[in-house]
Parts: C-alpha cells; sequence; structure tokens
C-alpha cells in the first residue's frame, strides 16, 4: 500500500490529478492515500516529482516496533513470569498466523498470475 511522506510532499497534486480511482486527497499541506479505495496501480509513485509517494516496505521496522509495544502493553496484565511466557506464545501464534495468511495469499496471486 503506497504511502505518502507528508514531510516530502510539496503539496503540487500531480498524484491527485493521476490517480484512476480518485483515493488521493489533500490534507492541509500533504497528501493523504484512501488505502481502501487504492487499487494499488503504481501511478502516483512514478508521477511524483519528490518521491514523497513510498512503497509499504519502508514501514515494516515501525510496523514491527508497533507489535512489540502492543505485546509489551499486554505483558503489564499478567504477573508470574509463566503468564507473560504463555502471552508471547500466543502473541507468537498469532503472528505465526499472520505470516500463513500471507504466504498462502501469495502462492494463490502466484497462481492467479499463471492463469493470465
Amino acid at each position: 500500500m503506497p504511502w505518502v511522506k507528508s514531510e516530502d510532499c510539496v503539496a503540487c497534486g500531480m498524484c491527485i490529478e493521476t490517480c484512476p480511482v480518485g483515493a488521493i486527497s489533500m490534507d492541509g499541506q500533504a497528501a493523504v492515500i484512501d488505502e481502501k479505495a487504492c487499487i494499488r496501480c503504481g501511478k502516483c509513485h512514478d508521477i511524483c516529482p519528490r518521491e514523497a509517494v513510498r512503497h509499504d516496505s519502508e514501514r515494516i521496522p515501525d510496523e514491527v516496533a508497533a507489535n512489540v509495544a502492543w505485546t509489551k502493553s499486554l505483558l503489564r496484565n499478567f504477573e508470574s513470569v509463566q503468564e507473560k511466557r504463555d502471552l508471547i506464545d500466543r502473541m507468537t501464534r498469532h503472528f505465526n498466523k499472520e505470516r500463513k495468511v500471507s504466504e498462502q495469499s501469495i502462492a494463490r496471486l502466484e497462481q492467479l498470475l499463471g492463469e493470465l
């Protein structure tokens, strides 16, 4: 999912004009992408003269930090070391499930690509 690095956006509006589904709007002095409306065509990436439209992969460290922070916040609800270990085990299973969903989705998309 593309996103706009607001500090790099100069509000030129080129991405808004280029978006085929109207998923980009101006919020103050920066463009914002509506992720539900975005069709991931990449046109906003290509047109942005300041490279303010960024890729998801750049947010991976932030998402990992948020997941760890979430787990740490949940740990405060448990007292014993065993309860805390159990929570971390459950959280690990949660993220493993997310990985499986991603892997299976990628496999099906590759199959779909082969059917084109």
